[in-house]
Formats: structure tokens, C-alpha cells, sequence
């Protein structure tokens, strides 16, 4: 299959985008000589002007039979290897699997997972499908894992959260950025554009990451905390704000609230104190106070790095309140974003994946919301469940209180923390079914695997990190044998008794969405499939209604009908989405990560992507450039390091945690911090990171502690270095 980027002029082409990550890059796909699809470029998509990185340019790679599921696969026998079957085999097996748990513990003992990259009209069904069809509350997602403490804080602080409340353009256009703990050179290669346009104009990038990435080595300022520290970090830039006198006390006493409490946390936060915590230098922390304060408009970026902790709202909180204080947020060019990661984790969690959360960013809790939602299903909403639990919570519980799972677009045995426990936890389960389009780890353990269709064979909308609401369209059938997850959903409802409610059109599907999410947070009931694909993309909220500022006639005959809501691509120039229009300071002070580095576990892990690997590398690891480009784990140290325990470039070694030890051969660079270790998570085996990393979860968002764990060294036999 040719999968080489071509220019968009060479031939008829279907406008569509990239499988993978968050920006959702706008791609042309046409057939290939060979009988395939080949890449095609679409620069006028405004993301990422035609560019793509080696995922994208090579994705079609996994559309091959080789790398792909099939045809079902079932266990017929236990303990049994996977065999082919029918369809109709393959779904009776999972009523039949379902109901043997159902009709013995309840409908809570069955668990539904799915994932960040499936289309807004997937989630959205997948959530009505676990409260009616099932019955159960136990429903979360992967992309729990991914900003759910940015999304936390935001609605603390803004009243909503949404990843960038502004376009990516306007990085761009403003005068600095503090980015923290992100990569985007190596985790969304196009989007790094951007940061250097800014530069070009003559702003400022400030990178806090404890690695000298491809991004931090293009900053203007690179601060290198200790893992786990950012949230001292923040306090200690707002305090040198606050010393220095470059609040902005106008915007503080016009367009927020508690300001007095946060006010005192930071203070507690002095420069030498913050130096002994975090490792940065006062000088450097002055410096990014300067770069960030001086410029006309600013903006702090979030990403999994001050995000993937114990105290990660919190954390979160104290960036946002850097952008409160200096009178950033709610302006121009300026605000505080996050970059989320997968390809619909924004809209995965507004349209009901989420354990509490209903379509349209309702909550499960609130009993109009219940209401609304109900009336659209047309069902009572006492029918509906209650929040369940949230991801890791939800694993956890696999062959105990939950005894069967569908998990639908996830790989937990690599992504999740502790993975060798949950690795345990799913073995031990009564029943389960998984639909894929590979057979990842995960799927191999399945009593059922669903082959389901790919991002190029079907059509379905997804929300990339600007809110932008995007329309991938089909440019070819999946293989005979490959059905879509729709078809799926809409197979098993029928098998339970509900023979309609699920369509399997997704343009059906979305209209039905656009019901549900009518007068919620993430409205998306003005947002058409025409609209998207004449306006490349529509930002959330667009409510079904006239444009705010149209000036319509006094006449209630007349056509209101014309004007149609814009979108809304800027977020709180305004006011804020609170109950009076104010953001929230966030007070929380300093304090430790949930595991310290101590005498028998000395250092510090952070685990992380590559450029040429994607999450689980469920895919990406089945594409011959993309594995050759990264072909397997490696421990990421300091050679000072290396030096004191006897390790060269190349030898294997052995990082253990309280949870177990994962093996790798050792990569030297000065780029790290002496204390830290680093370890990407994209495979499965000996070398697999997630085995150590720390469970422990933020009180708020459920969010595990992935970045900052503590652990040693040991040679692979066991020895300690």
C-alpha cells in the first residue's frame, strides 16, 4: 500500500483527518495505485496548513490485513486459544456472557470501558447503551487518563472546560507561553509551528519540564523541576508576581473571586523556598516571571506533566491562577489551555463515556439534567443509573465487583498505572469482550473480539483540542467480515430487546446528540455535518439558535431561521461561564507527591511518548517505519547517573518500583536531571513502564500519578546497580 504524502491537486481526494492525536490534522485520502489509499496533503485546513508527522503521513499502513483484525474471534473453550467465528456467534456469546453476570450479581457487575479516540457519535452511544441496554453505572474511559485534572480545574476556575478556550492560531499571535510539561515537538509535531511563529514575532517560550525535550531545547527558558513539583513551581512564580508588583488588581477585583486565599498560599511559596522543592534556580524563576509578565498578552499551556498527579487539579489550579492574577484570562490573545492528548478526549467525556457525566457535559447527579436527558431517550429518568466509578477505579474492581466488561478502543494491560496488577485484575474476569481493530494486549485476553471498521471507513465527528468539532469522513468500505462499532452497538441492542434508539448511521446517531447536548455546557445543537464540512469545523458551544449579536426584526412572523450561532472559537472575553460571570482562584497550598523518593527507592520516574509511537502503540507498533524509527522501550538517565551505578549506553537495566520492575537498555543524555529517570509507555512486555507507575489517585479527578514514582536501579538479574 502506498502510504507516501502527496500533493491535494494530484487527484480526486476525500477530505478527512488523522486517526491519532488531539490536533486531529486535516488529511486528503485518495485511491492508491495498489488498490489501497494513499496520504494526501489539504493545506487549507487551518490546524496544521497540509503538514503531518510520520503517524499520520503512514496511518493507512494499519488499514492492511496483516495488521488488522478480520474476521471475531471467539474462546470457545476456557483456557482455550482465540478461534475464528461468525458475527452471529461472536455476539450471541456476548449476551449470553453479559447476562450469565447479570442474571447472578446485578447490573452493576458489569463494567463497560471504552476510548479517547472514538468518534463523538460512538461515545455518545456508548454511554445510552451502558445506562439503558445494560443497565449499569460502570462506565468510564481512557481518556480519564488524559486531562481529566485540567478538566477539573477549569470547571473549578472558569466554569467549563473545554482543552484551548481559544484557537491554536492565537499562539501564534501572543507575546509569551509557559508551557508545562508538555512536548508538542515530539507529541504533535505540527502544532510546533506555532510556538515558533510566536517566537518569529518576537515572543517568549518558557518550557518547565524535568527533560531537555525537542521542545524545551527551542525555548527561550527551560526550567527543569523535579518530578512532582510543578504545583510549588506555580506558587512560587505567582509569589515573585505578587512581590513584585505586577498583579493586575483591576481584572482581580472585576472578573474574579477569592483572591485572598489564594493570595496567602503563594505567599508561603518564597523564591529560596520553591528553589529547595522544585531544584529551579531564583534567577530563573525571576526570569520567567519577567518573560511572562512583561509581554502585552500570555498564556500558560498545561499538559499531562503538572496534570498525571495525585495532585493534579490542584496543581492545574495554581497555573490557572498565574493567568488570574496578572489579568491573563478572558483576553485576547492570552488565557490559560490545555493540550490535550487523544484524538476525542474532549469529546469522549462531554457526551457520556465519563462515570458522572451525561451528553452535552450534564452531570449524572443533576436531575434536570436527568430529566432532559431522559425525555430524548424517551425513557424515565429513574431508569437511569448513578455515577459509577471512575477509570482506575473501575479496573481495579475487574473480578470482584465488576464480573464481566465490553471495553470497546483501549489497551489497559500497557495504559494503565500498576499495569500488572490490572493485567491480573482482567484475567480474572467472568467474561470479556473487546472491540478493536487490532488485537492489542487487552484483546488477547478476551473471551470475544469484535473487528471494528477504522477511521477511514466510516463517518463520524470528532472534537480536537481547540473545541473544534470536525466531520471524518469514509473513503473506503471496511474489509467483508469488519463491521463499524454502530453496527455493533446497534447488533446487541437488538439482541436485548431494543430494536430502536440505536441507529447505525452515524449522522443519525449525531443529530440525536445534538437533542441531547441542547442547553448543556458542551452544546453542540447547532452543529450540523453541513456546517463542519463548509466551515471546517464548528467550536462548541453553538447552541441551536440565532446568532447573539444578529438584529432580528420585531415581527414574530418574521423568518428568524437565517442567522446561525458562529461558534464560539473564543471562550470567556466576557465573562466567565460561572453563576456570576467571575473565575474562581484556586487556594490550595504545596505538598508532597503521594510517593517521595526515599533511602531504598532513591529516585525519581516519568514516564512519556516518543515521536515515532502513539499511547499504547497498539497501532503504531504495527507500522514497519514507525517501529523501526522506535523499535522497543528504553530508560532515559543522566550519565552522571549512569557512571555511579555502572551503566553504559545500551545496557539493559532494571528500574524497580513498589509494584514491580520493568527491564530496558539504558539511553544517556545531560537532557534529564540527575534524580530522574525516564521511561516511555508504548509497550507491552518486560519493558513495559506502566507496571511501575504509582495508582494513587487525585481526590478530584481520578487521575492517577503517572508522572512521579519512586524507584531504583537493579541489572536485570536482579543485582542493585
Amino acid at each position: 500500500m502506498n502510504v507516501t504524502a502527496t500533493p491535494a491537486s494530484a487527484a480526486p481526494q476525500v477530505d478527512t483527518h488523522c486517526p491519532y492525536c488531539s490536533l486531529q490534522c486535516g488529511m486528503g485520502l485518495r485511491p492508491s495505485a495498489t488498490g489501497g489509499v494513499e496520504v494526501a496533503e489539504r493545506p487549507a485546513f487551518p490546524v496544521n496548513r497540509g503538514a503531518l508527522c510520520g503517524k499520520g503521513r503512514t496511518a493507512p499502513e494499519v488499514l492492511r490485513a496483516g495488521a488488522r483484525l478480520t474476521g471475531p474471534l471467539v474462546r470457545r473453550e476456557p483456557g482455550g486459544e482465540l478461534e475464528p467465528a461468525g458475527w452471529d456467534e461472536a455476539l450471541d456469546r456476548v449476551v449470553a456472557g453479559i447476562d450469565g453476570t447479570r442474571d447472578v450479581y446485578g447490573p452493576d457487575a458489569v463494567g463497560v470501558f471504552g476510548g479517547g479516540g472514538l468518534t463523538n457519535e460512538k461515545a455518545y452511544l456508548l454511554g445510552k447503551f451502558a445506562r439503558l441496554v445494560l443497565g449499569t453505572s460502570q462506565i468510564d474511559y481512557n481518556g480519564r487518563f488524559c486531562m481529566s485534572s485540567a478538566a477539573a480545574a477549569g470547571n473549578r476556575a472558569f466554569g467549563l472546560d473545554r482543552g484551548l478556550p481559544f484557537p491554536l492560531e492565537d499562539v501564534a499571535r501572543t507575546g509569551c507561553v509557559l508551557l508545562v510539561g508538555s512536548n508538542p515537538a515530539e507529541t504533535m509535531p505540527p502544532a510546533l509551528r506555532y510556538f515558533t511563529e510566536m517566537r518569529e514575532r518576537g515572543g517568549r517560550l518558557v518550557v518547565v519540564d524535568p527533560r531537555r525535550t525537542r521542545t524545551a531545547e527551542q525555548a527561550d527558558l527551560h526550567l527543569a523541576p523535579r518530578p512532582g513539583t510543578d504545583l510549588a513551581l506555580a506558587l512560587g512564580l505567582l509569589h515573585l508576581v505578587i512581590a513584585e508588583g505586577r498583579l493586575d488588581e483591576e481584572y482581580i477585583a472585576a472578573r474574579t473571586t477569592g483572591w485572598a486565599d489564594a493570595r496567602a498560599a503563594a505567599m508561603a511559596h518564597w523564591p529560596e523556598l520553591v528553589e529547595r522543592i522544585t531544584g529551579v534556580p531564583v534567577p530563573q524563576l525571576r526570569q520567567a516571571v519577567a518573560y511572562f509578565c512583561d509581554a502585552e498578552s500570555a498564556m500558560v499551556l498545561t499538559a499531562r506533566g503538572p496534570e498525571q498527579q495525585a495532585k493534579g487539579t490542584d496543581t492545574v489550579g495554581a497555573w490557572i491562577n498565574l493567568t488570574l492574577a496578572t489579568g491573563r484570562a478572558g483576553r485576547p490573545l492570552s488565557g490559560y489551555g490545555c493540550l490535550t492528548g487523544q484524538g476525542n478526549g474532549q469529546g469522549g467525556r462531554e457526551h457520556g463515556q465519563k462515570a458522572d457525566q451525561l451528553p452535552g457535559y450534564r452531570m449524572l447527579t443533576d436531575p434536570a439534567a436527568r430529566e432532559h436527558v431522559a425525555r430524548v431517550w424517551g425513557v424515565d429518568p429513574d431508569v437511569l443509573p448513578g455515577p459509577g466509578r471512575s477509570a482506575y477505579e473501575l479496573l481495579d474492581a475487574l473480578g470482584g465487583d465488576v464480573r464481566s466488561l465490553l471495553l470497546i478502543g483501549s489497551n489497559p494491560v500497557v495504559s494503565a498505572p500498576r499495569a500488572a496488577h490490572i493485567e491480573q485484575r482482567i484475567r480474572a474476569l467472568d467474561f470479556l469482550a473487546v472491540s478493536d481493530v487490532v488485537l492489542s494486549e487487552t484483546a488477547a485476553l478476551a473471551d470475544v473480539v469484535l473487528p471494528v471498521a477504522q477511521w477511514a471507513e466510516e463517518t463520524g465527528t470528532m472534537t480536537n483540542l481547540e473545541g473544534r468539532v470536525l466531520l471524518r469522513r469514509r473513503a473506503l468500505d471496511p474489509p467483508e467480515g469488519v463491521r463499524t462499532d454502530l453496527q455493533v452497538l446497534h447488533s446487541l441492542a437488538a439482541r436485548w430487546g431494543w430494536e430502536k434508539g440505536f441507529p447505525e448511521d452515524a449522522e443519525e446517531v449525531f443529530d440525536e446528540l445534538r437533542r441531547a447536548s441542547a442547553g448543556g455546557r458542551a452544546d453542540y445543537s447547532g452543529i450540523t455535518y453541513r456546517r463542519i464540512a463548509e466551515e471546517d469545523g464548528v467550536f462548541w458551544p453553538c447552541p441551536d439558535t440565532p446568532e447573539p449579536s444578529a438584529d432580528l426584526p420585531d415581527d414574530p412572523s418574521a423568518d428568524h431561521s437565517a442567522p446561525q450561532h458562529p461558534g464560539t472559537p473564543r471562550l470567556f472575553l466576557d465573562r466567565f461561564a460561572t453563576d456570576d460571570g467571575r473565575a474562581r482562584f484556586s487556594p490550595a497550598g504545596d505538598r508532597p507527591s503521594a510517593e517521595e523518593a526515599d533511602a531504598a527507592f532513591p529516585l525519581l520516574l516519568t514516564t512519556g511518548r516518543v515521536l515515532a509511537q502513539y499511547q499504547s502503540g497498539a497501532q503504531t507498533r504495527r507500522v514497519p517505519e514507525l517501529a523501526s524509527a522506535a523499535p522497543g522501550p528504553f530508560v532515559e538517565m543522566h550519565p552522571r547517573l549512569a557512571r555511579q551505578h555502572g551503566i553504559g549506553e545500551g545496557d539493559p537495566v532494571a528500574v524497580v518500583s513498589r509494584r514491580g520492575r520493568a527491564v530496558a537498555p539504558a539511553r544517556l543524555t545531560t537532557g534529564i536531571r540527575v534524580d530522574t529517570v525516564f521511561m516511555p509507555f508504548h509497550w507491552a512486555g518486560e519493558g513495559r513502564a506502566n507496571t511501575l507507575t504509582n495508582p494513587a489517585l487525585d481526590p478530584v479527578s481520578r487521575m492517577p500519578e503517572f508522572k512521579v514514582c519512586a524507584v531504583r536501579l537493579e541489572r536485570p538479574d536482579g543485582d542493585t546497580e
